[in-house]
């Protein structure tokens, strides 16, 4: 008997982990597609970010990069949760691809500081800026090499009008995500 009741909270658990990795894809799915074109750059400023950033902070790296990768084959298919509600190969592929696929590294490093240092505020922030630092490298320079231009002006195109937006968005997750932690916890859906 005890073994059944054993087994059965291993698939509660396990169900529970799959609803809020699907919970967390779903999310990202419909910030993504939310965008505002700037005018001098080719990338748009999305909340797709900050859905990412909530999704480490809450799920770790394991589950937030299941989510991430979700998102991304979702995209991939067809269906238009990217910026300005676009999807297919083409997309992964172009000048903005980078910052897409980047999201999986981003997830990756800022999810080891989640993980290793769990409700610690300093260290969160410290990994969400080291793996947004990595994640622009990457589609920066996807960037250039897509729109032929040199990095300078990718970094320029790519990265400095999006610093502030997302240092804020981090900061915004820094002070929301504690407390979705605790209430998951309290309901018994997140156990770690």
């Amino acid at each position: 008997m005890d073994d059944r009741k054993a087994e059965q909270g291993k698939v509660t658990g396990k169900t529970k982990e799959l609803v809020l990795i699907a919970l967390m894809a779903a999310l990202i799915c419909v910030m993504g597609p939310l965008s505002v074109p700037i005018p001098v750059s080719p990338v748009p400023i999305s909340l797709g970010t900050l859905a990412i950033y909530f999704s480490i902070y809450v799920l770790g790296m394991k589950r937030s990069t299941a989510s991430c990768v979700i998102y991304l084959l979702i995209g991939f298919v067809g269906l238009p949760v990217f910026s300005g509600f676009t999807s297919g190969p083409a997309k992964l592929l172009g000048p903005t691809g980078g910052y897409l696929i980047g999201y999986i590294v981003l997830t990756l490093i800022c999810g080891v500081f989640i993980d290793k240092w769990r409700g610690r505020i300093l260290p969160a922030f410290a990994g969400m800026i080291i793996g947004t630092l990595v994640f622009y490298g990457l589609g920066t320079a996807w960037l250039a090499y897509q729109g032929h231009m040199s990095f300078g002006s990718a970094l320029a195109a790519g990265v400095l009008p999006f610093i502030p937006g997302d240092l804020a968005k981090i900061i915004v997750v820094l002070l929301i995500g504690p407390q979705v932690c605790k209430r998951l916890r309290k309901a018994g859906l997140l156990q770690s």
